[in-house]
């Protein structure tokens, strides 16, 4: 039996941010929660719930600003304060509702720089947690244009707010054609990202790999090696300059950026799952 329960927490600026979580029945023996990438949404990891939950794992996911049921412009931000204290925000709502449960922290894709920023700006904060898990990391080079990144770098100063399609091939999400199909019927995903939420995340980025040195929570890295979206590579310089000894990074051969939705599903939450019990 999995419960289900949606609600509504404050984010920066008193926004009204949605999310939602999943638990077991009886006891909750750790509590997984998940940041979503750039145009997703907490609905997209139903694999991750539907495996975790009977094994008596509570998940938690929210939904970014300018995503999913969360309000805000899609796909924009103001300053990567705004996603960075979000979460902060959303991370300090879990214990009271599960005083004294274990927690790990995941983000995928835009989501793992997120993650790996909080934790890396917060160090007392983030060591209160278990583990994190980087899942197909967004950090290094993406699948989007040198012309689409270079008229966000411009008009990031002049109109932070103007927004354009990333241009993402929706074809590199997964190996899966069921799975494509259902991402293309979904009115929840969108494909938009601000001029300055670009030059945020790129700061970002270079910020993240200036400070990769100091990370000091256990780390696991999942990536498909077949990746356009956010390239494998990003995620082993990072694994690479992290000098903490409980990290590892697996790379699944052919696979795609979705790796909770791609052919290897089941092999991807496998692992995780021996991880997260490895940690607990």
């Amino acid at each position: 039996m999995i419960y289900h329960n949606q609600s509504v927490f404050l984010g920066v600026g008193g926004l009204k941010l949605y999310y939602q979580s999943w638990f077991p029945e009886g006891k909750v023996k750790a509590v997984l929660v998940i940041v979503h990438g750039l145009g997703g949404h907490s609905d997209k990891y139903s694999h991750i719930v539907e495996h975790l939950v009977p094994k008596h794992y509570a998940i938690y996911s929210l939904d970014l600003r300018g995503h999913g049921r969360s309000p805000g412009r899609r796909g924009h931000i103001n300053a990567w304060a705004d996603f960075r204290e979000d979460l902060r925000a959303f991370l300090q709502l879990i214990p009271t509702q599960q005083p004294q449960v274990p927690v790990f922290l995941l983000g995928h894709s835009l989501g793992a720089v997120i993650v790996l920023d909080y934790v890396l700006r917060y160090p007392q904060e983030g060591s209160t947690l278990q583990g994190v898990i980087a899942l197909a990391p967004a950090i290094g080079k993406v699948g989007v244009s040198k012309f689409r990144l270079l008229v966000g770098r411009l008009m990031s100063k002049v109109w932070p707010s103007f927004t354009l399609n990333t241009g993402l091939d929706l074809a590199a999400a997964s190996r899966d054609e069921k799975v494509l199909v259902a991402y293309t019927q979904d009115s929840l995903r969108h494909t938009r990202a601000s001029a300055r939420l670009a030059t945020e995340y790129f700061a970002t980025v270079a910020w993240i790999y200036d400070h990769a040195p100091e990370w000091q929570v256990p780390l696991l890295i999942l990536h498909g090696g077949a990746d356009r979206v956010a390239l494998p590579e990003g995620g082993e310089i990072f694994y690479q300059l992290v000098a903490s000894l409980d990290k590892l990074r697996i790379e699944y051969p052919g696979a795609y950026h979705e790796l909770q939705d791609d052919l290897n599903y089941q092999e991807v939450l496998t692992d995780l799952e021996t991880w997260l019990e490895k940690h607990l």
